[in-house]
C-alpha cells in the first residue's frame, strides 16, 4: 500500500517534504549540539545534559525523542536497578553528526573573522 510520501520527490525546500522536519531536528540549536555531543561516545541523559550546556531537561527530552524518531539516535534501556538509559548515534546519526561537526569546527575556527564582521557592522550602524 502506497503512502502519501511515496509520490513526493524529497525536496527540503518544499514545506510538504518530510525531509524538512528532519533537517530542522538535526540542525536546530539543541539537535546539532546533541548530535555533536554523542559523536564521540554514548551518554546517559544527565551526562548529555551537562555536556550540552544550557539545555533544559524538557528540551533535551524533546530533542532526543525527535532524533530517535528520525533514526539518528538510539535509546537503549539497560535492564539494571536503578534503571540506566544510554543514548548513542545510529550509523545515519554518525554521518549527520560528522558533517555538523565539520561546520561547528569551521565556525569555531573563524570566530575572529565573525567578531570582526560584527564590530564593522555595529560601527556602521551607530555602535550597537
Amino acid at each position: 500500500m502506497a503512502s502519501d510520501t511515496d509520490d513526493l520527490a524529497f525536496d527540503v525546500f518544499s514545506r510538504q517534504c518530510p525531509s524538512r522536519s528532519t533537517l530542522e531536528h538535526a540542525t536546530g540549536r539543541w539537535g546539532s549540539l546533541t548530535l555533536g555531543a554523542l559523536y564521540e561516545e554514548s551518554l546517559r541523559f544527565n551526562e548529555l545534559r551537562r555536556r550540552v550546556d544550557g539545555v533544559s531537561e524538557k528540551m533535551l527530552s524533546q530533542t532526543l525523542h525527535a532524533l530517535e524518531r528520525d533514526g539518528l539516535v538510539l535509546r537503549e534501556a539497560q535492564p539494571v536497578n536503578p534503571p540506566r538509559v544510554d543514548y548513542e548515534l545510529t550509523p545515519l546519526g554518525r554521518e549527520v553528526a560528522g558533517r555538523l561537526l565539520e561546520l561547528i569546527h569551521l565556525v569555531e575556527g573563524r570566530m575572529d573573522d565573525v567578531l570582526a564582521a560584527r564590530t564593522r557592522y555595529d560601527e556602521a550602524r551607530g555602535g550597537r
